[in-house]
């Protein structure tokens, strides 16, 4: 073991080594600065250039941008609010309120200095455990995995603000939309309104760009302001770094959790950043400014996000099952340059392994280095006038989420799901708690039915079962004792004003209460493995968003102060807010025009009439700014070989790239 970590030594520190990783690295910073995108675009775009190099060359590449892309998708869930991948979700919870007070320097030096630690604790743990893992991740069977996804929905309590009841509604609206598509068992499509698109199912990234971004644009939008109003950014760098020191204990519970999650085969980043947020929120004293712009649920998933690749390569490495979809194709890129996964890699090719696990943690410095140097001139988006930027935002938004099936329905389910993103932003249902349901409903739903497949309901008395399930039921009481103290709180204080026109959030709730209903329809339509899982979530979730549909119509509001901090009532009597439907309009008219003459053509002018019209900007500027937005999208759909989606115009009419 001494012998082989020696190898892997001296082989990281050679200079072809450096200069591979290093190329990784930067290829996983560019990646991760452009929402959406993620470790599967950028580990696809490497594969064919592959072919031919050395194997610890190309592994250098390979583990180079695994390692930062956890890192550098930060920049826009903190600066924009716009998750950069999925792992960066629960991030812009804090991380975005945090730039809007002007705080964003500090909350990506607290990012930063938390990923850097998080990856290489992951690298550690990986380095000590990497022998004696094999028999801890076997103990890992389907029933074990199930328990898990019902511990990773009991953060919904945590997060689901001062109302439990519409946490757990909201939750349930997630897991519904997650089942939709093909059930594990049998194959039937549920849901699907006969619509091809939705045979598959909605791809994540969809969603977290839906749920998540499209309404904070709009919301920013209406406001008419920058991001922060400073403009000074560049004080809070060392308060970043004080953070993590002063908040260690957390960032090293929250990297285990990392670790420990990652190693997981089918759970993946997905769900990592939420479980450590809901256990910053768990085990602090002060939950007030949780969802305001507290820097500890910015350190808390930073650190176990990139944690979570030193674990993963655990399994992938071990036994070739990828903890998540991007060590899927890490796998394919180690097979092709001739490496084989399995128990090989702890023994004749130990210094291969810790060749890996010592890149990774290189990586690591460098990403989180290169990342503090350009955030000081990054950080600075914040104080542009958000109607400048808003453009090129839903340009990349609109361009990465037609990359996930490459179908024009991606934009069509974009605009739909972030119409329901802004509604429940507006009536105070919480999103996290929607994400978190659907990431954790196709793995939940499958882990139950093996489970009961392979042991029958008995797997409920598997030890390990036992204990997560104990850790579940722990996790739920904290989150309860939780709410009735912040409720018990909140009603000495004086709360803002809220609207008293009742009738939308009504009407959304009734809304609400009609798709449970509906999928509980569509549930009686299918076998009883295909519609078992669906039919008794609805009809346990139709009974508690009643109870919200029945407080709201009789004007019992529970929690008239909103949890993300988002009461659509503060912007009453403000004449310089624009209407919700306003923006929505926009958007409405840019997928319509996506439909009729491409996403190119479309987006171009979609530039010219928001700039012009919303922007007030000058005719040079338009001209300026729309010739860069557009020239960037097609070099870069050039470079990565994508796909712009097309519309009825290039179905009649032959036209060169890039508007055919």
């Amino acid at each position: 073991m001494i012998d082989s970590l020696l190898i892997a030594l001296q082989t990281i520190l050679t200079g072809t080594h450096l200069m591979y990783l290093a190329g990784g690295v930067f290829l996983g910073l560019t990646i991760g600065i452009f929402p959406g995108l993620g470790g599967i675009a950028g580990l696809s775009l490497l594969l064919p250039f592959l072919y031919g190099m050395d194997p610890v060359s190309a592994l250098a590449m390979l583990i180079g941008l695994i390692a930062v892309i956890p890192t550098s998708d930060t920049f826009t869930s903190v600066l924009m609010g716009i998750p950069g991948s999925s792992s960066s979700q629960a991030t812009v919870l804090d991380g975005f309120p945090m730039a809007k007070k002007g705080h964003a320097a500090r909350a990506l030096a607290a990012a930063f200095s938390a990923s850097l630690f998080g990856g290489l604790f992951g690298a550690v743990i990986l380095t000590l455990f990497v022998l004696i893992a094999r028999p801890v991740i076997l103990a890992f069977g389907s029933a074990e995995l199930f328990m898990l996804t019902m511990l990773g929905l009991s953060m919904v309590g945590v997060l689901a603000g001062n109302s439990l009841v519409k946490g757990i509604s909201a939750c349930g609206i997630g897991l519904l939309a997650g089942s939709i598509g093909g059930a594990p068992a049998t194959g039937e499509y549920r849901m699907t309104f006969g619509n091809s698109y939705m045979m598959d199912g909605i791809p994540l990234v969809v969603v977290g760009l839906g749920i998540f971004a499209l309404p904070e644009i709009i919301d920013l939008l209406r406001q008419n302001r920058a991001i922060a109003e400073a403009s000074k950014l560049g004080s809070g760098w060392l308060d970043g770094l004080k953070d993590l020191v002063r908040h260690k204990w957390l960032a090293i519970r929250c990297s285990v959790i990392g670790c420990l999650v990652g190693a997981l085969p089918g759970l993946g980043g997905s769900v990592v950043d939420w479980i450590s947020y809901g256990h910053a929120v768990q085990t602090s004293k002060d939950k007030s400014e949780f969802g305001r712009g507290d820097v500890r649920g910015v350190i808390a998933p930073e650190s176990s996000n990139n944690a979570k690749e030193g674990g993963g390569l655990i399994p992938t490495l071990l036994f070739g099952i990828p903890g998540s979809g991007s060590m899927a194709v890490f796998l394919g890129g180690m097979v092709l340059i001739g490496l084989e996964p399995g128990p090989a890699m702890v023994s004749t090719d130990l210094e291969i392994t810790y060749t890996i696990v010592w890149s990774l943690a290189m990586a690591n410095v460098i990403g989180a280095g290169a990342c503090l140097f350009l955030s000081k001139w990054v950080a600075k988006l914040t104080t542009i006038p958000y109607a400048l930027m808003a453009p090129f935002m839903i340009m990349v938004i609109c361009f990465a989420a037609f990359q996930a099936t490459r179908d024009i329905g991606d934009l069509v389910a974009l605009l739909g799901i972030g119409l329901l993103g802004v509604l429940m932003k507006r009536f105070g249902w919480p999103r996290p708690a929607f994400l978190i349901g659907f990431v954790l409903a196709g793995g939940m739903e499958t882990y139950l039915y093996q489970a009961v497949q392979f042991d029958g309901w008995e797997f409920l008395q598997k030890p390990g079962v036992m204990i997560i399930g104990l850790l579940t039921i722990v996790s739920i009481y904290l989150a309860i004792r939780s709410g009735k103290k912040s409720s018990s709180d909140e009603e000495t204080e004086n709360k803002r004003p809220v609207a008293t026109n009742l009738g939308p959030q009504t009407l959304f709730a009734g809304f609400v209460c009609l798709a449970f209903g509906y999928g509980l329809y569509d549930a009686s339509q299918q076998s009883f493995l295909g519609g078992v899982f669906t039919g008794g979530l609805c009809a346990l979730m139709l009974v508690l968003s009643l109870i919200v549909f029945f407080k709201l119509l009789t004007n019992q509001v529970d929690d008239p102060v909103n949890f993300d901090n988002e009461v659509d009532a503060g912007y009453v009597g403000d004449q310089s807010i624009t209407s919700l439907p306003h923006y929505i309009y926009w958007l409405v008219g840019l997928i319509a025009g996506c439909y009729l003459v491409g996403y190119l053509i479309a987006i171009a002018v979609f530039f010219v009439a928001f700039l012009l019209l919303k922007a007030r900007a000058s005719w040079s500027r338009v001209a300026f700014l729309t010739g860069t937005g557009v020239g960037f999208l097609t070099g870069l759909a050039h470079v990565m070989v994508l796909d712009f989606p097309r519309g009825l115009l290039q179905d009649m009419v032959e036209l060169p790239w890039p508007i055919g």
